[in-house]
């Protein structure tokens, strides 16, 4: 696939134009069909962040009522699964697995997803937000929180991120959350996973990288995460940004280690198609710059239905209790951008 990319872009520069990219979403599963395409024309504008009219406050949303509400699996079924695959990985089998379910919403009417994405970018204005054709007929909408890769020139950032905690409304609740997340055994453990595999994915293609020894704190409008962001120089120019991230994914972050054991425990354990969902989307130009992002907190839209997608790491530490509230709170990015509740 990169070299098909890299192969189609440079047949379309033009000297007069500026530099032609591809951008849309990859699948989790390698050999599922890429939604991929190039734009006839490209608009940009300032980062949401800058905007002043992202900072204001997002509208309460005019299409909630009457969505109909299903989970898949039952949270039942989705603890049973955590909990076999905590028994599997204290017996040795494997180290983390990264398990998710689903929400299936049905409005009474088509739902407004110009005006979903709108309120998803004020709620996060700090996140990547957005909108591609995922299949015919779908749309794959979202905010995600986590830079898979960027390049730019011969520079390079990946911002993994692993070990969550729910925020609270209360100010001192939630001050306690980031500070015992920052000091959980448990998800310091996890996020040190991840980084160690970012940093071995992303060594060969690079001629420096530096990773900090200890994790920080973001925030969205609904959870904590450790974060760690890692910086470099790639190797040369002929290593784009779709050959880092494609080198990258999938992380620990939303898999699991080993990498073929996890996708078949997930496999046996979910019972429906991840399709674009931790996979990654994003862009890349002819030059080889672009930026990818994990595919997390986000949904397909099809018709009147929109899927939802949640997921947790567990390790042999996790409890079934607590990764299915985690997913329950990772749901509510898009439950408070249409108005519904589980």
């Amino acid at each position: 696939m990169t070299r098909r990319v890299s192969e189609l872009l440079t047949g379309l520069r033009r000297p007069d134009r500026p530099a032609p990219l591809v951008l849309g979403a990859v699948p989790f599963l390698p050999d599922a069909p890429a939604a991929l395409a190039v734009p006839a024309t490209v608009r940009s504008a300032p980062a949401l962040a800058e905007d002043p009219l992202i900072a204001l406050p997002a509208q309460d949303p005019a299409d909630g009522a009457g969505w109909q509400v299903r989970e898949w699996p039952a949270p039942e079924v989705y603890g049973a699964a955590v909990a076999a695959a905590v028994a599997r990985m204290r017996a040795g089998e494997f180290d983390k697995v990264v398990l998710a379910r689903t929400l299936e919403l049905t409005a009474p009417d088509d739902p407004d997803l110009p005006a979903m994405l709108n309120r998803l970018a004020r709620r996060d204005p700090s996140g990547y937000t957005f909108a591609v054709p995922s299949a015919p007929g779908r749309t794959l909408i979202g905010a995600s929180p986590e830079l898979l890769v960027a390049r730019r020139g011969d520079r390079l950032t990946a911002n993994p991120l692993a070990g969550s905690a729910p925020r609270s409304a209360d100010l001192a609740e939630d001050v306690r959350r980031a500070v015992a997340l920052l000091e959980s055994p448990k998800d310091l453990h996890e996020h040190a996973v991840v980084v160690d595999a970012v940093r071995r994915a992303l060594a060969p293609l690079c001629g420096r990288l530096e990773v900090p020894e200890r994790p920080t704190l973001v925030r969205t409008a609904t959870m904590w995460h450790l974060s760690t962001t890692v910086t470099g120089e790639v190797a040369g120019p002929e290593v784009t940004a779709l050959d880092l991230a494609s080198a990258l994914h999938p992380t620990p972050a939303v898999c699991g280690t080993p990498t073929d054991v996890a996708r078949s425990v997930i496999a046996a354990s979910e019972p429906f198609d991840r399709g674009a969902y931790t996979g990654m989307v994003g862009w890349q130009d002819a030059d080889g710059d672009g930026e990818w992002v994990v595919t997390i907190r986000c949904a397909e839209a099809e018709g009147r239905t929109l899927r939802l997608f949640a997921g947790a790491g567990v390790v042999a530490q996790s409890s079934p209790e607590a990764e299915t509230a985690e997913t329950a709170a990772k749901f509510r990015t898009f439950l408070d951008a249409v108005g519904a509740a589980l």
